[in-house]
């Protein structure tokens, strides 16, 4: 496949829509901006391609096995572009390509047999698993590929057909796996579809779609759940975290702390499952503090496709904006910048790696998500009081618990009222395990055998046992 040429394109007008560069705030490319009106015949396509390729499971299986292969065929086109749209390392944007195959790999793989009920009755009992139909994902510009294969791969390999509605801020790279996954699926199995709102709402309420998955902020999934109601759809909601990391009194922490800044700092803090909030113990609190500020200050800025760099922009305009107010908020309520504090002086969309002491515990760079790179440090005195201050949130995604101590972090982290909880490390998951919330961040699960079955319906077959 020939190099893509990104190029400065006008600002959008009717049918277009302007994609801009974060490390520039330039528009370089534009997409299209579709209609709501233009839905219905792309639902059409989607269950007309389901009749034929939920029928096939083997051929099923070839086809996403060729589509992982074009993916890792085409990574070298794929990574600069997300690189470019969502500001990114590029080191990074290659690992997100990759994890896609991956997962296609994956799920290609799983088989959902029928399974034997044995109950005592004279009767043969099977649950044999049917696929849904069409199903409408919504992604967010953070991750974008590596999100919508969390998507489309268990709901095709399940049978499903789909329709896939990217972030407006990052459609480029979504919309070239597209074409790239052209190549080994059927026409109409996936479709991607870009642009403006009412666009996503119009999809999620739509009567041919029969599961809808999204991930992006409560307020949005709230607003897919009421709209995916209407059909009575299934939901699948990833709706972010404020991720919690407790430090117990034997940590080791010259030993911990590049491995804590960066399971709060990597993709620019712009990552769902990130530490966004860090408890010390109060005889730790300043060398936690510094050790942590050292590295936001030594850390690379700078635009994702130059090689030295560690930490890219924020993605886009009104996110650092809110970077800006939360930041602003609570140094005016007495919180002081070990490191960063403030926006880059320079074009794009660049805020400096912000360590923050002396927060307020009610700020809300601490009770909400800030989603940038951006990190509290609180101090606590007693650690049953930091476990409560952990679970004092309305959202539970993941957390962590790090310490010398193995089996007393892990007892601790089992106070955690998250979805997955880490010893000594955060925001790693296998392909193969679940990935859920609890609380407000998320219904249902992604990931693993979990997140097939999630895209099918099980159908139960009786019969009398031969006589």
């Amino acid at each position: 496949m020939p190099t893509r040429q990104p190029r400065r394109a006008p600002l959008a007008g009717a049918g277009r829509l302007a994609v801009l560069d974060p490390a520039t705030g330039e528009a370089f490319d534009e997409a299209p901006d579709q209609s709501p009106d233009e839905l219905d015949a792309v639902v059409d396509r989607a269950r007309e391609a389901w009749r034929g390729w939920r029928a096939d499971p083997i051929a099923r299986t070839t086809a996403l096995l060729a589509a992982a292969d074009a993916v890792d065929a085409a990574g070298a086109d794929l990574a600069p572009l997300l690189t470019r749209e969502q500001g990114k390392p590029l080191a990074e944007s290659s690992a997100e390509v990759a994890r896609t195959a991956a997962r296609l790999r994956y799920f290609a793989a799983l088989d959902p047999g029928p399974r034997p009920i044995t109950d005592g009755r004279p009767v043969r009992s099977e649950v044999h698993w049917r696929p849904l139909g069409p199903v409408a994902a919504i992604v967010p510009w953070n991750f974008p590929l590596q999100l919508a294969a969390a998507k489309f791969a268990p709901a095709l390999a399940a049978g499903n057909t789909m329709v896939l509605k990217p972030s407006p801020f990052t459609p480029l790279a979504t919309r070239l796996l597209g074409s790239v996954l052209s190549a080994a699926l059927p026409e109409g199995v996936l479709t991607i579809v870009t642009g403006r709102e009412p666009l996503g709402a119009r999809l999620v309420s739509h009567p041919g779609i029969r599961h809808v998955t999204f991930t992006g902020s409560i307020p949005t999934g709230r607003a897919v759940a009421q709209g995916a109601a209407a059909s009575l759809a299934r939901v699948t909601l990833e709706l972010g975290g404020n991720d919690a990391a407790i430090l117990l009194e034997d940590v080791e922490v010259d030993r911990i702390a590049d491995r804590l800044f960066w399971a709060a700092f990597r993709n620019c803090g712009q990552v769902c499952m990130a530490v966004k909030r860090v408890y010390a113990p109060a005889r730790l609190y300043s060398q936690v503090v510094e050790a942590l500020a050292q590295r936001a200050r030594s850390a690379v800025v700078g635009a994702g496709l130059d090689p030295g760099t560690q930490l890219g922009p924020v993605n886009n305009g009104p996110q650092l904006a809110r970077v800006e107010r939360y930041t602003a908020r609570a140094l005016a309520d007495g919180a002081r910048a070990a490191a960063g504090g403030h926006r880059l002086d320079r074009p794009g969309y660049f805020f400096a790696p912000t360590v923050l002491a002396d927060v307020p515990p009610d700020s809300p760079v601490v009770t909400e998500e800030q989603f940038g790179p951006v990190l509290p440090v609180l101090p606590y005195e007693d650690l049953d009081d930091a476990v409560e201050a952990a679970n004092d949130t309305g959202f539970g995604l993941g957390g962590s618990v790090w310490g010398s101590d193995l089996d007393r972090a892990e007892a601790v982290a089992d106070r955690l009222e998250c979805g997955t909880a880490w010893i000594n490390h955060h925001a790693e998951l296998s392909l193969a395990q679940p990935f859920a919330g609890t609380k407000e961040s998320g219904v249902g699960v992604a990931g693993g055998p979990w997140g097939l079955y999630g895209n099918l319906s099980p159908f139960v077959v009786h019969r009398p046992e031969e006589a």
